[in-house]
């Protein structure tokens, strides 16, 4: 979402910067977008298709490779059942145009229930909670950050990631800004973050306790007097329920579990509950956990009860120009629990398992175990739970097939890889993130260079795959295939022109109308500006009766699981200490590690660690510890600082590249070790399956 303005010579890139004419980023522009130039001319990067044979790759052509790929998978398909086949999708694929229109098209093709992806690794409580709250998975409320005057940033790093389920390039600039107009930033994190370093308050939190300490604010906006629901309150069911379930959970009583005392828990209520417009946005840290739910109900909760939903400079609904809410044909609103994985029973939700569960769904023997899986543009090894497990079950299956542009450490275990386009090849349009956006505007971005002859984009990659793959009765199997073909006819750029002309903002069939269209877009190559966000409710509530559902019955009765915890005490085992994960600037997940000038300077793959934890084990600042959890242990540089709470460590994720057979030069020269031989896979949230990274318990020794 960030303009880009890019110079070339000779077929070459000169130079990389921001583009200050973009309305929305106005010029800013952050390692990773300068280091794509480093990822179009990585000598590492896959151009043409690749066969394993032992310990080696060998190039094959384009058609060979996909007759290849759709011949094993439906071997495996006549001989275990549809559900033998299993596909993740990574976090790359909402970067593309391409990969976004085309993968509904292959996992339908795949007819399998195995259907996993990185939204259960760190998003999809906050997909629950809408889909239960207002109706629709996407209708995930955005803090209108340029015009509050409070904003309450529980477990997100906004000025790291530019924000997270939102979109506002410049974070720290708009922080600033609000701050230079006389609002107010509070942080509450395990870790003093780079965003709480730009706050005026911040408040250490015990991990996994976010639950807790909303529904102490939220008792102590009841109790005095505080909650003033506003417009929302005339289309919203159960504010009576919710304040019921707060009452149970005085500041007194959550404050030894959050580590934060009662005075200050409800000081922080008391200046939201009274600001003259405020926000609550909650991210990584409210969705991976035990209760994360729980907590990205609250989150909302909290907004709705003092009135902070859906007004200006409060927690605002995009109204993007390709409207994936208002479009059913674009994305469902949500469905869950119509079937579970055969091993643990782990509920789907929107057509999709836990991803915690698919390496017991692999290693498992029995009917329906996964013995084939597809990977699109995803390292689950590096970023799903107990990676080293999954590493293992991948080295067993019978065929496996990766849509990526690298042997990483998930696809080393691939038969087949197909290597789509460099992205400086593909056009794009941000689909999902202008659905996050704080401000509304659209922009089309041309490919800069042609693809080769000899490459292909993702989109021609999957629909030739789903056409060869699609399987059903003659009639049905008949129009499946029409459909594919026809929207591989079209391509990305006319699917996009038919969104633009028949959403909120184009002309539809009136071809002399002066409504968005790509053609529009490409007139005006920085970017339109579409405006504020602006109230939308409750029209834009995808509810059947067009009410917000303060209390869903599921999410209430989950908190009995919470007050029992409570009870038992959330403090790490004696020894251990409680890790969370971490962000770095010049990191995105486990993808860009083979930029040259993305991992230059010094190590960022530390665990840091509070002096008293240190002191109290007898280790001293960049000395090498082992860190050992239920499912693993790791070898890294410790970091005494006291950036982190007593109690807690902190290692980023992403990192892990020492595993034989990886072909990442740079990355490989600087490996560290991978936080998700770690995680444990045994832990999720109940109430959305997603994977309870934060606060896994380890212990911390010398090595």
């Amino acid at each position: 979402m960030c303009g880009l303005a890019v110079e070339t010579r000779g077929g070459r890139v000169t130079s990389i910067r921001g583009d200050p004419d973009d309305p929305f980023s106005r010029g800013h522009v952050c390692p990773k977008a300068v280091a794509l130039q480093d990822v179009h001319e990585d000598p590492d990067r896959l151009r043409r298709p690749v066969r394993r044979d032992g310990d080696a790759w060998r190039e094959i052509g384009w058609s060979e490779a996909i007759d290849e790929v759709a011949r094993r998978l439906q071997a495996v398909r006549r001989a275990h059942g549809h559900d033998a086949v299993a596909v993740y999708v990574g976090n790359p694929t909402v970067h593309s145009l391409g990969a976004m229109l085309f993968t509904p098209g292959l996992v339908r093709s795949l007819r399998t229930r195995n259907r996993f992806s990185a939204t259960s690794v760190d998003q999809l409580p906050h997909h629950v909670a809408a889909w239960q709250m207002f109706g629709h998975q996407l209708l995930l409320p955005v803090p209108d950050i340029d015009r509050t005057m409070h904003l309450l940033v529980l477990g997100a790093n906004p000025v790291v990631s530019n924000g997270s389920l939102l979109t506002a390039p410049g974070l720290e600039r708009r922080l600033k800004a609000l701050r230079a107009r006389g609002g107010r930033v509070v942080v509450v994190d395990p870790r003093r973050t780079e965003t709480a370093e730009a706050a005026d308050a911040h408040h250490f939190i015990r991990p996994g306790t976010d639950g807790l300490l909303l529904l102490g604010m939220l008792h102590t906006i009841f109790a005095e007097g505080l909650a003033r629901p506003g417009r929302c309150g005339n289309f919203a069911t159960g504010l009576d329920e919710v304040r019921a379930v707060a009452l149970r959970f005085p500041p007194e009583r959550v404050a030894p579990a959050c580590g934060i005392g009662a005075g200050p828990i409800r000081a922080m209520a008391r200046e939201f509950a009274t600001a003259e417009r405020a926000a609550c946005y909650g991210r990584l840290g409210t969705s991976t956990q035990a209760f994360g739910t729980i907590a990205c109900w609250l989150v909302n909760a909290l907004n709705v009860v003092t009135g902070r939903l859906d007004e200006v400079g409060g927690a605002m609904f995009t109204g993007p120009a390709v409207d994936l809410v208002g479009d059913r044909r674009l994305a469902g609103r949500g469905h869950a629990g119509r079937w579970t994985s055969r091993v643990r029973g782990l509920p789907e939700f929107s057509g999709e398992l836990p991803v915690a569960a698919l390496a017991e769904e692999i290693d498992t023997p029995g009917p329906g175990q996964v013995r084939a899986l597809v990977t699109l543009a995803g390292n689950p090894v590096l970023s799903t739970p107990n990676g080293a497990r999954l590493d293992r079950a991948l080295a067993s299956l019978e065929f496996m097939v990766s849509i990526d542009s690298y042997v990483n450490e998930t696809t080393r275990h691939a038969h087949v890889i197909l290597p789509p386009s460099s992205p400086l090849e593909r056009e794009h349009y941000d689909l999902v993130f202008h659905v996050l956006a704080v401000r509304n505007t659209a922009k089309w971005s041309p490919a800069l260079f042609s693809r080769p002859a000899d490459a292909r984009h993702e989109w021609e990659i999957l629909g030739g795959l789903a056409r060869r793959l699609i399987e059903g009765p003659p009639l049905q199997r008949a129009r499946a295939r029409a459909a594919v073909a026809a929207a591989t006819w079209l391509g990305p750029r006319r699917l996009v022109d038919l969104l633009l002309r028949f959403g909120p903002y184009g002309s539809g069939v009136n071809p002399f109308g002066r409504g968005l269209s790509v053609r529009r877009l490409e007139q005006a190559p920085h970017g339109v500006d579409l405006g504020p966000l602006a109230p939308c409710l409750p029209g834009r509530l995808a509810t059947p009766d067009r009410r917000i559902r303060l209390a869903p019955p599921a999410l209430v009765a989950d908190v009995a699981r919470l007050d029992a915890r409570v009870e038992a005490g959330f403090a790490a085992p004696s020894g251990h200490v409680a890790l969370v994960g971490r962000r770095d600037l010049r990191s995105n997940n486990s993808w860009m590690h083979n930029a040259p000038r993305l991992m230059k300077g010094p190590t960022r793959c530390t665990l840091r660690m509070h002096p008293e934890d240190a002191a109290s084990r007898g280790l001293v600042d960049e000395e090498r510890v082992r860190v050992v959890s239920r499912v693993g242990a790791i070898e890294v540089v410790l970091e005494v600082s006291d950036e982190v709470m007593p109690g807690v460590a902190s290692l980023p994720h992403g990192w892990g590249h020492d595993r034989p057979g990886v072909r990442l030069s740079v990355a490989r020269a600087l490996p560290g070790a991978s936080l998700n031989d770690l995680t444990d896979d045994a832990l999720v949230d109940a109430a959305s399956g997603n994977a309870a990274f934060s606060g896994v318990p380890v212990r911390v020794e010398r090595a």
